[in-house]
């Protein structure tokens, strides 16, 4: 019973409680999982973004309605009465001028008078869940108000749909170069840790200790050590997280902090990086042990 425990601190000596690597292993811990949070709630927030995108344009569509001024209005009854009879059209809704107004402000600034524009009338259609037939549509529509398009936003939809899906994409390849780059880190630690104890190391195959105890020693003190420093990277990245302005704010940056279940998501993080932490420092033993005779 002595003997083991004096195997099991002359083990625990081998790997310095504190000092360069201590510090190494720990900060590194931090930092990346302090990364790995905003590498994935650009993620989370990208795939919310392609959803709301894709379900609010793929139920929206409208018409154009360019015509003379004084066929306009007729116009514009027609398409009205056969968006109203047209199955899957849930509700149709004649742009006013000032909402014209406010979809031109952005880009030409507030003020504008549209009377000295040619802008043409807008309506908009809001499907049912069933969707419409476009193709039909267009056609009746060429036939009762031939100033009339149609446009059901597939043009818009799918560039913006595979945008966000790229974002979110670059947040998960991120997220896994943190990782690959804390194993590197890691690596390096354990390295610097089994090279400056090698006589220690060979103390301890005299006396019988096995190398899977020196490894179990290394990889427990490394384990730990990422553990703790990915636990306050996280707890510190959720918390700038959480300072962002909340969804209401309309923009993308806006919708970073966590929704619901994903906040399961950002409790992943400090036990995989001391799953990597285990394997990188295993590794690294293992391969360093190979080299001490």
């Amino acid at each position: 019973m002595t003997g083991g425990r004096r195997l099991k601190g002359a083990a625990d000596r081998v790997v310095p409680p504190s000092g360069f690597t201590a510090r190494l292993t720990q900060f590194t811990a931090a930092a990346m999982a302090f990364l790995a949070v905003f590498a994935l709630a650009l993620s989370l927030a990208a795939g919310r973004l392609a959803e709301r995108w894709s379900s609010e344009l793929a139920r929206t569509a409208t018409v154009r309605i360019s015509a003379p001024a004084g066929q306009m209005e007729a116009q514009t009854e027609a398409v009205v009465r056969v968006l109203e009879a047209t199955p899957g059209v849930a509700r149709v809704r004649v742009l006013s001028a000032a909402d014209e107004q406010a979809l031109l402000e952005p880009w030409l600034g507030p003020g504008l008078s549209l009377e000295s524009l040619p802008v043409p009338q807008l309506v908009e259609i809001i499907e049912s869940a069933e969707g419409f037939d476009a193709t039909g549509l267009r056609l009746r529509l060429q036939a009762e108000a031939p100033g009339a398009v149609l446009d059901d936003h597939s043009r818009w939809r799918q560039p913006l749909v595979a945008a966000a899906a790229r974002l979110r994409m670059l947040g998960l390849v991120s997220a896994l170069l943190i990782a690959a780059a804390t194993g590197a880190m890691i690596t390096l630690a354990a390295d610097s840790a089994l090279a400056a104890n090698r006589e220690v190391i060979r103390v301890l195959r005299l006396i019988g200790a096995r190398d899977s105890y020196i490894i179990r020693a290394f990889v427990h003190r490394f384990t730990l050590r990422t553990l703790g420093g990915a636990l306050l990277g996280t707890l510190l990245g959720m918390s700038a997280v959480l300072l962002l302005p909340g969804p209401g704010g309309g923009g993308f940056l806006t919708g970073l902090q966590p929704q619901g279940a994903e906040w399961f998501w950002y409790l992943l993080i400090p036990p995989v990086s001391a799953l990597v932490a285990f394997l990188a420092t295993r590794l690294a033993a293992l391969r360093a042990l190979r080299g001490i005779t």
